[in-house]
């Protein structure tokens, strides 16, 4: 994750371009007599987030079936070998658009160029697959997702004196480039802040997180004040050293996702925050296009982003994320993506309540 890097990843947004109803619940639209087709869609794992199977999946459920559209919708579980064995049997069985979530870029580009040969249409997902063909990517915008990372960071910690220290994704994943990308923006201007360590997480494997900043803690003799934790899963692996070490709670640990645990670790007081990405947003934006794409129609995006493997500008649906602390935990409730009975169960019932969530 050298800025040099970083530093190629620019992403452009278009200016005057407008998304309609991002957010709405009709999905794609509707129009089942003008979207005839077939959609496959892969998603990559289960372990670096709940949120493929808990909520990617009946969201784009949703759009596609409001749509009429025939789908497709397969997990890799965390296996290139297997992503590429469901993308054959997909364009086998007609899929006319296949919507690709990659677990890295080579194997992810390999599948779309089959697509491309057999005149099948390929939008990225989530991730943008470097060196690829899509003819479109969805996401939320990551760099700010790195840089609510950083604000977050930088809110908790104060301009005091402090070092830091990075968790950042797997070296395979765009995303996590772009998250560190987007941290390092911010932080790297607060002149009080010295980093003291920077590791990528291979695979977003939690395990490997508890290990890596084990030995971060070690190294620094427990003189952290504040890690960079690029998602709640790592965060929460922190945590889990933070508590062997009891400084629970005296660190300040970053997330994002939103997931259950990260939310109940903000409410504990030992995670300062998280990154909250509206999942239906991303995931109606996906039927969207695939649905203009089985109608030969131009999708709706706002922005670009930048290939800079394969020397493209990418058209991109680019949505925005929610920097989600203590105070406004209630958001995430409101919204559905994590249910009230779940999360202020037991002792966190009080805790709840106190953060506003009736």
């Amino acid at each position: 994750m050298r800025k040099g890097f970083l530093g190629l990843m620019a992403l452009t947004t278009a200016a005057g371009l407008a998304l309609t109803a991002c957010g709405d619940d009709s999905g794609s639209g509707g129009d089942a007599e003008a979207a005839k087709g077939k959609v496959g869609v892969i998603l990559p794992d289960t372990t670096s987030s709940v949120r493929y199977e808990s909520f990617d999946r009946p969201y784009l459920e949703q759009a596609f079936k409001a749509a009429g559209v025939e789908y497709d919708i397969q997990n890799a579980e965390g296996s290139a070998q297997r992503f590429q064995t469901i993308a054959d049997q997909m364009l086998t069985s007609g899929v006319t658009v296949l919507v690709v979530d990659g677990l890295d870029s080579n194997s992810a580009a390999a599948v779309q160029r089959k697509a491309q040969a057999q005149g099948v249409k390929t939008i990225d997902y989530d991730r943008l697959t470097l060196g690829g063909v899509a003819d479109y990517y969805v996401s939320f915008d990551n760099v700010k997702v790195g840089e609510e990372l950083g604000r977050g960071l930088r809110k908790c910690l104060g301009e005091e004196k402090a070092n830091i220290v990075y968790l950042n994704g797997a070296p395979t994943d765009n995303n996590a480039t772009l998250f560190s990308q987007g941290a390092h923006s911010v932080l790297d201007k607060a002149t009080t802040y010295t980093k003291v360590a920077e590791q990528a997480v291979p695979e977003w494997k939690a395990e490997r997180a508890a290990t890596i900043f084990e030995q971060m803690w070690t190294g620094q003799r427990g003189g952290i004040d504040g890690v960079v934790a690029a998602n709640d899963a790592l965060g929460n692996a922190v945590v889990s050293i933070l508590k062997k070490n009891k400084q629970a709670g005296e660190v300040a640990v970053t997330g994002q996702d939103a997931t259950l645990q990260g939310l109940q670790n903000i409410l504990d007081g030992n995670q300062c925050m998280t990154v909250y990405k509206p999942v239906k947003q991303e995931a109606d934006a996906a039927a969207r296009l695939a649905v203009s794409l089985i109608r030969g129609e131009k999708g709706t995006t706002n922005g670009t982003v930048h290939d800079p493997t394969g020397k493209r500008d990418v058209p991109s649906v680019l949505l925005t994320p929610v920097p989600v602390d203590k105070g406004n935990v209630k958001r995430v409730v409101d919204d559905g993506f994590v249910k009230k009975a779940d999360l202020c169960k037991g002792a966190y019932a009080a805790k709840c309540k106190d953060a506003g969530i009736q």
